[in-house]
């Protein structure tokens, strides 16, 4: 700090502001405790601190002392004003009489006099210092070479106050991004992960309200899908077109854009919206995943603001953590879709494997049946009402019979399409398919495979089934989470696929009775169609099932094929 040529008693009053205004680096507190300072060392009766707000250009109070509500909310353009001069001219301002000065703009009408100084940063004016005083002449040389060096060393404490709280900023939105990244992946809901990334977006710096917006099925269209902290006119916004609209042109050049005032940007489509709702400054970020636009992720502050470059990177990753989340919500919707549809194939294989056994289990009695019948010598005389029966019989009989028939041809599209089939590839597809259902009941799914494993001779469609029952029985068996190994080798004449799981195990009477006819099931819950889809399965390919297990240890489920 420079001493000029101040007395003892004034560079004591130096020194102890300099100690006072060094005592915290809140921004806030800091231009608040500087301008107290100020109006003190001068004997001044009222002061101010004005900055340039970048993005508006005006000088604005940040900070006052003696003012009222309405004096502190002036803002000026540059050169209007003594502030206003004071910051276009780099020069210091003493006015004896403001009454006299047509460069006076009034912020208090009991104001005499004025003493203005610029605040430097980096060689350019970046504030403005005044004090006042309702007394005329009330300031002299030394309390302006005073005030000129408050300033400088205001410059360099309001420097490291913003240092430190631009750090403070980037710790806590690095905070907040991990925050995000925890939250946004931890449901597989889309709707539920949509809410929770404009939640997340939202807490982010100044921000007062976030949007989602998805592509919609033609890729031309933007939608809000989600937002946090709209107003009732934002939620109502109609789609955006992705060819003519601002935010569809960071769909297509998938770079971030920020605008200062959505309410005055000609390229901004809701302007209304944005009165309305009190929206001004806006970033918005691209999603994208694996090189495809999905949508855009958008904060807006109420107030002017200029989004950093930490803001913009901050922003930027959370977009891409969403993106990865979304996509990953979707990937879980379609398996879901997938899971069922198979399902579906898997219940019509059912009744065809069903309908077989049921044609085989009728045709046999009825057989017997229409032989005893003929058999009998049931030819009555006319007007024996024992003769209409007996004709009566004999039709039903041969309708029953017809019904078997058709119940074969039915259960015909059940037989197996033989084909070569890798069934390590199966098993992977299937592996993706369970995937989540599995994460979700804590199940760890270990896979090894034989190297040079032949194709075997089947239908890739019944084996899947196959395969998709013995997973889910094995997950079924460890409702508390567990361990599934699925393990294909080479057996003698083609290959051996195992499923152990760690589960609940089997009775040697549950071993019995697991793989019978879906006519005898004894299963407590569910059709009991699983495992006896499983057991037509092997045996319309020639393959054989082997069990092995114990209870509370696990059951290892063998089929060699």
């Amino acid at each position: 700090m420079s001493t000029r040529s101040f007395s003892p008693e004034q560079q004591r009053r130096l020194y102890r502001v300099a100690r006072i205004i060094h005592s915290t680096l809140e921004p806030a507190e800091v231009l608040g405790l500087i301008v107290k300072e100020a109006v003190h060392l001068v004997g001044a009766t009222s002061g101010s601190l004005s900055l340039i707000n970048p993005t508006t250009g005006l000088l604005e109070i940040e900070a006052a002392e003696g003012l009222t509500e309405e004096g502190s909310q002036l803002a000026l353009r540059l050169n209007e004003g003594v502030t206003g001069w004071v910051a276009h001219h780099a020069k210091s301002v003493r006015i004896g009489d403001v009454s006299r000065d047509e460069r006076y703009v009034a912020a208090r009408p009991e104001v005499r006099s004025e003493l203005s100084v610029p605040i430097f940063m980096e060689e350019e004016v970046r504030a403005v210092l005044n004090v006042d005083s309702e007394r005329t002449d009330a300031f002299t040389k030394t309390d302006q070479a005073l005030l000129e060096e408050l300033a400088g060393l205001a410059s360099q404490i309001i420097f490291n106050a913003w240092q430190y709280e631009q750090h403070r900023q980037r710790s806590e939105l690095l905070r907040s991004l991990v925050s995000v990244g925890q939250t946004i992946n931890s449901t597989l809901n889309l709707d539920d992960v949509l809410e929770a990334i404009t939640r997340e977006g939202a807490g982010l710096g100044r921000v007062k309200m976030c949007s989602l917006q998805l592509l919609d099925a033609t890729e031309e269209w933007l939608e809000v899908r989600a937002q946090y902290g709209a107003g009732s006119s934002y939620r109502q916004r109609p789609p955006l077109s992705v060819a003519e609209s601002l935010m569809g042109s960071v769909v297509r050049r998938q770079k971030p854009l920020q605008v200062p005032n959505v309410q005055t940007s000609a390229q901004y489509q809701s302007q209304e919206t944005a009165r309305q709702d009190g929206l001004i400054s806006m970033l918005c970020a691209p999603l994208v995943y694996n090189g495809q636009s999905l949508g855009t992720l958008s904060v807006y502050t109420e107030t002017p603001h200029v989004f950093s470059n930490e803001e913009m990177s901050t922003l930027s990753a959370l977009a891409e953590l969403s993106a990865v989340a979304i996509e990953k919500a979707r990937l879980y919707e379609r398996t879901m879709d997938v899971e069922e549809q198979l399902r579906r194939n898997e219940q019509l294989s059912a009744l065809g494997l069903l309908a077989a056994e049921v044609a085989h289990e009728i045709r046999n009695p009825l057989t017997v049946m229409k032989m005893l019948y003929h058999s009998m010598d049931m030819d009555f005389q006319e007007g024996d009402p024992r003769k209409e029966d007996a004709r009566v019989l004999g039709e039903k009989m041969d309708h029953l019979d017809q019904i078997v028939d058709n119940v074969v041809k039915f259960a015909r599209n059940a037989e197996p399409q033989m084909k070569p089939v890798q069934v390590p590839d199966l098993l992977e597809d299937l592996v993706l398919l369970t995937r989540h259902k599995l994460q979700h009941q804590g199940i760890e799914l270990e896979r090894e495979d034989d190297k040079g494993l032949p194709a075997v001779n089947g239908d890739a469609t019944q084996l899947s089934q196959a395969f998709l029952n013995l997973i889910l029985n094995g997950a079924e068996a460890m409702p508390n989470g567990g361990t599934l190994r699925i393990e294909t080798r080479k057996a003698d004449k083609g290959i051996a696929v195992s499923f152990a799981d760690t589960g609940e195990g089997m009775t040697q009477a549950q071993q019995d009775q697991a793989f019978t006819g879906m006519l005898s099931t004894s299963k407590e819950k569910g059709c009991g169609l699983g495992l006896a889809i499983v057991a037509k399965v092997v045996e319309a390919h020639g393959g054989r099932l082997h069990v092995e297990s114990t209870q509370e240890s696990g059951t290892n489920i063998t089929l060699s094929l």
